[in-house]
């Protein structure tokens, strides 16, 4: 498969019209006075599932040919593409396997079995979940969707991105969360397209920062299994797929801590009573930290997801 272009960023988005939500971008008064930018939040924790993970994840699925249909799809996951990918499933009637691992979240577990796919488990700390992924799919003749590394993922991801722009208009940043890369290498394919001025921020927790050593470095880096709680950006390394397209088009990569991300989502339930995992804060704590100038700008910020068990959520506030 060739890297995906914003023409297919476009031909995922009628693929999908009408199955995923087109959803809502809010305001804060308060985000903007403490920036002094002005600040749109795309909100992609009412997306279908939870995250936006659910457009790339539908836009594989819907294109299996009949035989691909019949024997399945697989794929590994913290959760949230494994939730997608099981619903995608669900809907085009093509059974699903997903591979977890063993600390997953409990939400993200129970999710994912409720739309009907077979859940496998793994330890991220000490076996390869890619390798053992194609393992399986060989084994059982399904066809592997990867997270984040794959052409059909990355132009349906493209599409939050295309929708935040579109209604908005122009703008000067766009600040979006990093894990595999399948979110911000699609976004920036939608954002150089329609806004070719906007600079691109890739934003990552701390302790896993193998995007921005890459990105610096030119190569990718692969780095040991990142603890934070950020578990949807644990990702040791960037894709085959991915990387070309960031590091072509993406502006700059940041990081935020953990604690950073805690007053993110403190934020977010106080001020405008969303709930958001703390890997859906990633670009909102990057762009509120003011790590870049960013006063008086217009700023596009994707909040990527709100599956987080209600205990953490709850605790995490405390």
């Amino acid at each position: 498969m060739e890297l995906p272009t914003y023409s297919d960023v476009v031909e995922a988005e009628e693929r999908i019209r009408g199955v995923a939500h087109k959803t809502p971008i809010m305001t804060s008064h308060t985000a903007n006075r403490i920036t002094g930018a002005e600040l749109y939040f795309k909100c992609e924790n009412f997306q279908r599932t939870g995250t936006f993970k659910f457009r790339g994840a539908y836009n594989s699925v819907a294109q299996f040919s009949e035989s691909q249909r019949k024997e399945g799809v697989l794929t590994y996951s913290s959760g949230n593409h494994g939730q997608a990918i099981a619903l995608s499933g669900k809907l085009l009637r093509v059974k699903a396997t997903i591979l977890m691992p063993n600390d997953a979240p409990t939400a993200k577990v129970v999710a994912t079995k409720g739309y009907g796919a077979e859940v496998l488990r793994y330890d991220r700390y000490n076996e390869n979940p890619e390798e053992i992924s194609r393992r399986l799919s060989q084994e059982r003749r399904m066809t592997l969707i990867s997270p984040f590394d794959h052409p059909h993922v990355m132009a349906g991801q493209g599409t939050a991105g295309k929708e935040l722009i579109e209604e908005v208009g122009r703008l000067d940043y766009l600040f979006v969360s990093l894990g595999g890369g399948g979110l911000l290498s699609g976004s920036v394919l939608s954002a150089k397209a329609l806004n070719p001025r906007c600079r691109v921020i890739g934003v990552e927790p701390e302790a896993g920062n193998d995007g921005q050593q890459s990105f610096k470095k030119g190569e990718i880096v692969t780095i040991d299994v990142p603890k934070t709680i950020a578990d949807g950006a644990t990702d040791r390394h960037l894709g085959q797929y991915t990387f070309p397209v960031i590091k072509k088009y993406v502006d700059d990569i940041l990081t935020v801590t953990d604690q950073q991300l805690i007053e993110m989502m403190k934020f977010f339930a106080q001020r405008m009573k969303m709930v958001v995992e703390p890997t859906g804060c990633l670009a909102a704590a990057a762009a509120m930290s003011r790590a870049l100038p960013v006063e008086g700008k217009r700023i596009g910020v994707i909040i990527s997801g709100g599956n987080v068990d209600i205990d953490l959520f709850a605790r995490l506030l405390q």
